[in-house]
């Protein structure tokens, strides 16, 4: 089934089950932010693979991720401060005009099951997720702790991954578009070694 979702362009990744702090100033994202409370709190968040946050005229990827308000905060100026949790994938079939906010039609896109390889998967990407977390505190950047322990069930615990992972967001957007935790896995696995080598090799030039 296809549906009308406000949409909100960023120049990051929301995964499902993922929470993420917004801060929304833009009256147009302010209108929309109405809306959703209005509603039932929902709206999408998609990556900007082109162009910026504020002002129109960015290039939009087309597979993102439904969000739903779980705390707001309006300040006196009329800015608001969300945080939103990550429900379930979503492709976009249509873009509507932006006026007074993005809308697009989406329809939810399905998960594959993990299959016989994902736990297998799942303790390979823990292990590189420590290392290069690991790596970035000894470089002094910012990162979550390198003791971090992902969830038990592969189909949660892909998405934990690529959320707490020192990728880009090119990246994570590739680990978004996988079919299910078996590929997600495999993608962020080729991707979290080749970040810790070259991790290593700044850590190794001092």
């Amino acid at each position: 089934m296809t549906e009308l979702l406000p949409m909100f362009p960023l120049q990051t990744v929301l995964f499902p089950g993922v929470a993420m702090p917004l801060h929304v100033f833009e009256p147009r994202y302010r209108a929309m932010t109405r809306h959703c409370l209005d509603g039932d709190g929902r709206f999408g968040v998609v990556l900007i693979e082109r162009g910026g946050e504020v002002g129109g005229g960015d290039v939009r990827v087309s597979v993102g991720t439904c969000a739903r308000i779980v705390e707001a905060a309006e300040l006196p100026d009329g800015r608001w401060l969300l945080m939103v949790l990550g429900v379930e994938r979503i492709g976009v079939q249509r873009w509507l005009p932006d006026d007074p906010y993005p809308r697009a039609e989406v329809t939810v896109l399905s998960e594959a099951p993990a299959g016989a390889e994902a736990a297998e998967l799942l303790g390979s990407v823990e292990g590189l997720l420590r290392r290069a977390l690991a790596l970035k505190a000894e470089l002094g950047e910012p990162a979550a702790a390198a003791t971090v322990e992902l969830d038990r069930d592969p189909s949660v615990a892909a998405y934990q991954a690529a959320a707490l992972a020192p990728l880009g967001p090119l990246d994570c957007q590739r680990a978004l578009e996988q079919d299910g935790p078996d590929q997600r896995l495999a993608l962020l696995a080729s991707a979290l070694t080749e970040e810790v080598g070259v991790l290593a090799q700044r850590v190794s030039w001092g």
